[in-house]
């Protein structure tokens, strides 16, 4: 059989846990809105012109290049150098290319065709090799030191010009966003170089998967950096994040953090920011038209008329980027509105007395001014709400200074009011009472699993209604919102908006609905509430006021699955490693105390049990918040505990580490059902290839050939690539096991064709095996043992190698520049684990069941398996430290 024996209530329960995990990533996968960004154009055909290096600086960076963007004549006219433009840098992110500043570029190139050129910008953009810097960290600070350089080349560009920049404005997507405010902490960086930075679903606050220690040192010193001299950062910074399509980097994470002393950043979700209004993937952040477009528009009135700059204005570059990101007024920016305006010239004033009026808009060459008294209605009314199309630029509203019967001056209030998408060509006014319109709606329980719901129904006839929804305000909570609209007597078609409007960040959201209909809205967040904010997240219902609405809430037990996933899901493989560790030290244990090996899946499922890690880590937590305990941790200098950090991020679910147990556990199991089917699967192809093999007549632990391959692999760690070194490893150890499958496939084979020989065989097996302690032979029953506890530790040589994969990833992509990899992440493990598992290669249960080292090796794996999880879950390159320490032991049992 290629199977292993399994038992059929644990696979039904592992198969039940494994439709759970797989509900969860079918949320963050799948599980958001359809893309809605209109793809951006090239009017023609796009030019990269690449920018000449010094030398020094080209031999110091082989891979690295600066290029400009252009199209057509605008291209061909800045072949010539100096440039006379607005200098604009875009920096791709991870395994980015620099031809994503097309979109940018472009588009700003048909902006300042429309003024004339101006003023005009010019689109810079680096060329980092595509490297995998989100994976592999050694390469992040020189790819700063190198766009330093490229910035002061960028300005020499402009010497002798009349309007020379002095500075540059950066866009950043990804990783690159985060290189930019690395920037700072370069000795001799000069704040004065950068005006203004822009990101795109750029991950500030941590890395989405910690697989070295160089990305989360990189991460450190940026993000200290920027909160010890927050006063004394000068220029803006927005961070725009993707929203739930984008499941490569979470929103939560591009969001900057909020500091007393650093007034000047903000931090926006795409589908929140005005004229954009959807969600963006990881890529399409990039070339999204309406974001884009936005983007530009921002960028043009940020230019100083005086010197034909960005302006160096703090004020005014943060008002122009709330104007296009945050509230727009549905007017054009203006640095200095007039905010008393003259109500003259030919016009028709018509006085409106009712609560409630609509008037229809058409092309009229005659202004019409329509006057609600207000003195009339402030006994009876709260509030007024006024909604109307087509007013981009124009003021349309006003508060009357005077009070004859026609005003002369008004306080203009457009600057007020909030731009949505249309939704037909009329002006609707009311008013009404604030308490008719606010209406309370308490969301479910998180443990209903959808089977309760809350409801209310919106009776009154009204065009704006705020739904609050009570005790919602954590990351692992989510709904979905059913809003069913009922219309009587209306023929013509009818839009409604619903906006999801989240206080304490800019993470709202639209959906536009045609009614009556049923519209379903999902409800979660992507960043918590803070503990001292009292704000309530709204449901903003622009509505119809010939419709009634029912507005239901219910839990989704999907999406909050999709919640765990999406905000630990990275912390997964060290839930993994820690069940395969509980097993591997249960097998050993066995082994001592019986003499026997336990098959892996069985001894998975007896030992990999939550509450045998768990509590140690709940407990350690707890004991830190104690100061005599806390100064102990330190004097042992001990990391800071990874719950700690995730608590600090907001990120702690209720039975969170719970569920992430049983889904490790999960894929610990299909994962060794999987490597035990491929032992076989490789053994049968081996036994088709090559004559049969017996089983090794006499074991020994240090084969003639062994210290001549140790020393190989590890020269080829030393002088290539740690990485390369485990998997080349890795690949003889798996060869060694499958070669034994091999034998004892083929001992069965003959047994049962044979069964008296094999009988005698087995006697004389066992006969020379009491004879001599030195000169082994390999019975059947030690063969199986053996096979046992090799698939337990392919399994955890395979999270190495995966968890390694970066690096040598990296380094292959590099190869032609570098033929070692500098700084290697990898190469100290690789030094320890090249020997032990060429010795483990050879190991077999035989040979260790009588050492005096067996019992505390098998006592190691318990704490370790707490260890990955108490520092391995947020920083996963710890995960190998934990797991070469058992290896190591289980390989010195063969000397002791």
């Amino acid at each position: 059989m290629l199977l292993p024996s399994v038992s059929v209530w644990n696979l039904a329960f592992y198969a039940f846990m494994m439709c759970l995990a797989s509900l969860g990533l079918w949320d963050v996968f799948f599980g958001f809105e359809e893309n809605k960004c209109s793809m951006s154009y090239m009017f023609e055909y796009p030019e990269y012109q690449k920018i000449e290096l010094p030398k020094k600086l080209a031999k110091r960076y082989p891979a690295y290049e600066l290029y400009l963007y252009g199209e057509g004549s605008y291209a061909e006219e800045h072949k010539i150098l100096p440039l006379t433009g607005i200098p604009v840098l875009f920096l791709p992110g991870n395994a980015g290319s620099y031809k994503q500043v097309r979109s940018l570029g472009s588009i700003a190139l048909r902006k300042a065709e429309d003024i004339d050129f101006k003023y005009h910008f010019d689109f810079f953009s680096v060329n980092f090799n595509e490297e995998l810097v989100a994976l592999y960290g050694g390469s992040l600070q020189k790819q700063t030191k190198f766009v330093h350089e490229c910035i002061k080349t960028i300005l020499k560009l402009y010497k002798g010009q009349e309007f020379a920049p002095k500075s540059v404005a950066i866009i950043g997507h990804s990783m690159g966003g985060l290189v930019a405010r690395a920037l700072l902490t370069l000795k001799n960086f000069k704040q004065d170089l950068i005006n203004l930075l822009i990101t795109q679903a750029t991950p500030h606050v941590a890395p989405v998967m910690p697989l070295d220690r160089f990305i989360t040192d990189f991460y450190v010193t940026v993000n200290n950096y920027w909160i010890l001299n927050a006063r004394h950062i000068n220029f803006t910074t927005l961070s725009v994040a993707g929203g739930f399509r984008d499941y490569q980097v979470r929103s939560g994470l591009t969001f900057l953090p909020k500091l007393s002393h650093h007034t000047s950043a903000l931090s926006v979700v795409s589908s929140a920011v005005p004229k954009t209004w959807v969600s963006t993937d990881h890529l399409s952040i990039v070339w999204c038209k309406q974001l884009q477009l936005t983007t530009i528009r921002a960028f043009f009135d940020l230019i100083d008329a005086d010197t034909k700059q960005i302006t160096q204005n703090p004020k005014k570059k943060l008002s122009v980027l709330n104007h296009h990101f945050i509230r727009h007024p549905a007017k054009h920016f203006e640095e200095n509105p007039a905010i008393i305006s003259d109500l003259t010239g030919t016009s028709m004033w018509v006085p409106v007395k009712v609560s409630k009026w609509t008037y229809v808009a058409y092309n009229e060459s005659d202004k019409i001014y329509f006057t609600f008294p207000l003195a009339n209605h402030r006994k009876i009314y709260t509030h007024v709400y006024c909604q109307s199309t087509m007013l981009d630029t124009n003021s349309w509203i006003f508060g009357c200074i005077n009070s004859t019967s026609m005003c002369r001056q008004g306080v203009d209030l457009s600057w007020k009011a909030e731009l949505l998408p249309t939704i037909k060509f009329v002006i609707d006014c009311e008013f009404f009472k604030k308490e008719t319109r606010s209406i309370q709606l308490p969301v479910t329980h998180l443990f209903s699993f959808g089977l309760s719901s809350s409801k209310v129904i919106l009776n009154t006839s009204g065009l704006f209604y705020n739904i609050e929804l009570l005790n919602f305000g954590q990351i692992y909570q989510a709904f979905k919102i059913n809003v069913v609209s009922k219309c009587s007597g209306v023929k013509e078609e009818i839009t409604s908006i619903y906006k999801l409007h989240i206080p304490w960040s800019y993470e709202d959201s639209l959906t536009i609905a045609q009614v009556p209909s049923s519209t379903e809205i999902s409800l979660k967040l992507h960043i918590a509430q803070p503990e001292n904010d009292s704000h309530v997240a709204l449901l903003k219902m622009y509505t119809s006021s010939d419709c009634q609405y029912e507005v239901t809430v219910k839990t989704s037990f999907s999406q909050i699955l999709g919640q765990v996933v999406r905000f630990h899901g990275g912390a997964l493989p060290a839930y993994v490693t820690s069940s395969i560790l509980l097993a591997y030290g249960g097998q050993l244990y066995s082994l001592f105390s019986t003499g026997h090996c336990l098959e892996y899946t069985t001894m998975l499922d007896k030992e990999a049990k939550p509450y045998k890690v768990d509590p140690f880590v709940i407990m350690i937590k707890f004991l830190l918040g104690y100061k005599w305990f806390k100064e102990l941790w330190d004097v042992l200098m001990l990391p800071e505990l990874d719950a700690i950090v995730l608590t600090s991020q907001s990120m702690c679910f209720p039975l969170v580490s719970l569920i992430l147990f049983l889904f490790g556990t999960c894929t610990a199991y299909w994962g060794g059902l999987l490597s035990s089917t491929s032992v076989r699967l490789l053994s049968s192809l081996w036994l088709a290839l090559k004559r049969p093999s017996e089983l090794p007549k006499d074991i020994k632990m240090i084969s003639a050939d062994l210290p001549f391959l140790t020393v190989v692999l590890i020269i080829v760690s030393w002088t290539t690539c740690g990485a390369f070194a485990i998997l080349l490893t890795y690949l003889y150890y798996v060869f060694k096991i499958v070669h034994l499958q091999a034998s004892l496939t083929t001992y069965k084979n003959s047994q049962t064709m044979n069964p008296k020989h094999s009988r005698r065989s087995e006697k004389k097996s066992n006969h020379h095996k009491d004879s001599t302690i030195h000169h082994l032979r390999l019975s059947a029953n030690d063969a199986e043992d053996s096979l046992h506890m090799h698939n337990t530790v392919i399994n955890l040589l395979t999270w190495i190698v995966l968890l390694s994969m970066p690096s040598l990833i990296y380094w292959l992509k590099n190869l032609r520049y570098y033929f070692k990899l500098n700084p290697d992440p990898c190469k100290p493990l690789a030094f320890i684990l090249i020997p032990t598992m060429a010795i483990l290669g050879n190991t077999h249960t035989v040979s260790i069941k009588s050492s005096k080292l067996l019992k505390t090796t098998s006592q190691f794996p318990l704490p370790l398996a707490v260890g990955v999880i108490a520092f391995g879950s947020a920083h996963l390159y710890r995960v190998p430290c934990f797991v070469f320490i058992p290896l190591l032991l289980h390989a010195l049992c063969n000397f002791m």
